[in-house]
């Protein structure tokens, strides 16, 4: 498939050539859109996903707000007691796939359960030794890859039938909470979201999870918009940023203050462990940006105005959706 380009990319800032921008048409329905990964995905202003895990020029700032949501509130990573040897397996595989992805800011050298462990972006030269929580700087083997991957982290684990959600950290939610969700399974934490169980697209998600084979690593992206550049909406967090759903549809600043969001989310069955790691990397931009991709703004701003209002409204941008796809469209 030929990708028509309008913009001279080489000018465009390194934000809008990376960014997984998720419509594929002019109107959008949920799906499970899911596809292998490390495939590089052209878009009209250049492509993403050659990488699991992807490092970018908000890696550090990115790490940073992690530390200070979970020094504010510790709730935000938990784990049930047995999910600790997946949190090794999701250590050990992460790693050295993004030392590789990164051979001049990161590298991983291990000698039988003796790892050596260096990350140029974070000042960081440690020595640790598989499976002893105490050799970590952090004590807790979730924690310390928390401190290392921008990806908000989740892990499901299979019994019963069933896909269960055992341990996470989650600082980046969209109007969701991990301390909620833990000991929830799949089908409980989705049933709130309109259509997908009328259409059978969690039972779906869940079988396709289920039958996935140790090191197979599958994504797929999601979307809704966030009012300014926070990357925290968590449900914990509601009422700091709810308010400005109701005010900026009026706000002469919506197009730099509304910002698309889009997750890209790596569905993956560890290699030792058998658990699967669910990853959820946030990008946003704001419209502006999404307008300097005239084929950008002309899509978003007709899925906008097609979106159903009971989706709109699951996603929280009911109130201002019409006001953004008005100005996109009006480009």
């Amino acid at each position: 498939m030929s990708i028509t380009i309008d913009n001279d990319t080489a000018t465009l800032p390194d934000r809008i050539r990376r960014f997984p921008f998720p419509y594929t048409g002019d109107n959008y329905r949920y799906s499970a859109n899911v596809e292998p990964s490390r495939k590089l995905t052209e878009t009209e202003a250049g492509g993403w996903g050659t990488t699991v895990v992807d490092v970018d020029e908000f890696y550090v700032d990115d790490l940073k707000l992690r530390a200070e949501v979970l020094q504010r509130d510790p709730s935000r990573i938990n784990a049930l007691p047995h999910m600790r040897p997946a949190v090794w397996d999701a250590i050990t595989t992460l790693l050295p796939e993004m030392a590789e992805d990164n051979p001049d800011k990161m590298s991983w050298q291990r000698e039988g359960d003796r790892v050596r462990w260096r990350n140029t972006l974070l000042n960081l030269d440690i020595e640790f030794t598989v499976g002893d929580d105490a050799s970590l700087p952090t004590g807790d083997p979730l924690d310390f890859l928390g401190s290392q991957i921008q990806d908000d982290i989740v892990f499901l684990e299979q019994r019963d039938k069933q896909l269960w959600l055992d341990a996470g950290v989650v600082t980046f939610a969209a109007d969701w909470s991990i301390g909620f969700d833990v000991g929830m399974n799949f089908t409980e934490i989705h049933s709130p979201v309109p259509r997908v169980n009328e259409e059978k697209i969690i039972s779906r998600a869940q079988h396709f999870l289920m039958s996935l084979q140790p090191g197979e690593s599958y994504r797929r992206t999601n979307w809704t918009m966030t009012i300014d550049r926070r990357l925290d909406t968590s449900t914990e967090t509601y009422p700091q940023w709810a308010g400005d759903r109701s005010t900026i549809s009026t706000d002469p600043a919506l197009p730099e203050r509304v910002h698309l969001r889009v997750e890209v989310q790596q569905l993956i069955r560890l290699p030792r462990s058998g658990s699967i790691l669910f990853l959820i990397r946030t990008y946003l931009l704001p419209l502006t940006d999404i307008a300097q991709v005239p084929a950008w703004r002309r899509r978003m701003g007709e899925v906008l105005a097609e979106l159903p209002d009971d989706m709109a409204e699951y996603k929280g941008i009911i109130r201002y959706r019409k006001a953004a796809s008005d100005w996109l469209l009006s480009g």
